[in-house]
């Protein structure tokens, strides 16, 4: 009898309610434009609008932080990409820039035009000496080409006095510059028209005028006297005024006119000979490296 009670009162609520819900389907659609149907509805979203903000606002700020992890972590990778890419155009630029100027100092030694008729061969210095003390380069032009020992060595870019040929094999060569204590050159100041004799002392020259009757100044240039070199090729600038004493030389101080430290492409003068070239003592058993042998 108990039992029979109990699935009377579970009928009567499961029937209560479907008849609820039955209504409330039945308000729902014919409330179109008005009645319960919507009044619930409206207080449910009134009842649930501050919990749907609380929500979006706590969640919003999370959002906003894991997109912008994810797009920082983006950033770091494209920043890295454009590092590389700024280095390698960095380096592209540097090799475009030394080979602009290789081209540069070729087609000066291609087009150098020398004084006079001179006969002159192009070259490339590729090598020191094997000190700071050797005041010498190596070129890469030898008897093959025509250069003999004692020929005249210009620089194309300051078309300077560079030195002499001192010693030759079949492809290469050794030039002894001009502020090598070794090597004298007769010289002309061109200011004055009195000449006078210039000595290597290993990064610039003494100036000697034993019959100068002018003083020299600063900033006067010396170009060969023909003597021991084909003239008129700048040797160097004055860097101190001097002037003669009565019964003395004239002394003074000289910067060579080329730049020992970007000596590269040269000229040597072939086919001119000194008539009282100084003979110099033999130089056997020194090694010349050969351009073609090197690493």
């Amino acid at each position: 009898m108990q039992s029979f009670r109990r699935f009377e009162r579970s009928s009567t609520l499961f029937i209560g309610l479907l008849v609820v819900s039955f209504l409330l389907a039945t308000f729902d659609v014919r409330a179109q434009s008005g009645g319960l149907g919507e009044v619930m509805r409206d207080g449910a979203q009134t009842l649930f609008s501050p919990l749907q903000k609380a929500a979006t606002a706590i969640t919003r700020p999370v959002v906003g932080v894991i997109d912008a992890l994810s797009n920082l972590a983006g950033l770091r990778e494209e920043n890295e990409r454009q590092r590389q890419v700024i280095a390698e155009l960095e380096q592209r630029l540097q090799d475009t820039a030394a080979l602009e100027a290789e081209i540069e100092s070729l087609r000066e030694a291609l087009g150098f035009e020398p004084v006079g008729d001179l006969t002159v061969v192009p070259a490339r210095i590729f090598s020191n000496g094997s000190s700071d003390f050797d005041r010498v380069r190596f070129i890469d032009k030898g008897s093959q080409e025509g250069i003999t020992k004692g020929q005249a060595v210009i620089d194309v870019s300051t078309g300077g006095l560079v030195g002499r040929v001192d010693l030759v094999s079949e492809h290469s060569a050794r030039v002894r510059l001009v502020t090598d204590p070794r090597m004298g050159v007769g010289i002309r100041n061109k200011t004055t028209g009195e000449t006078g004799w210039v000595e290597g002392q290993g990064t610039e020259m003494r100036l000697e005028m034993f019959a100068a009757t002018e003083a020299v100044s600063v900033g006067d240039v010396l170009y060969t006297d023909g003597s021991l070199f084909p003239p008129d090729i700048a040797v160097g600038t004055v860097k101190r005024a001097a002037e003669s004493q009565a019964g003395f030389a004239l002394f003074s101080t000289v910067e060579p006119q080329i730049d020992l430290s970007r000596l590269d492409y040269v000229t040597v003068v072939v086919g001119w000979s000194p008539l009282d070239a100084v003979p110099e003592a033999p130089d056997s058993g020194t090694f010349i490296p050969d351009p073609n042998l090197l690493p």
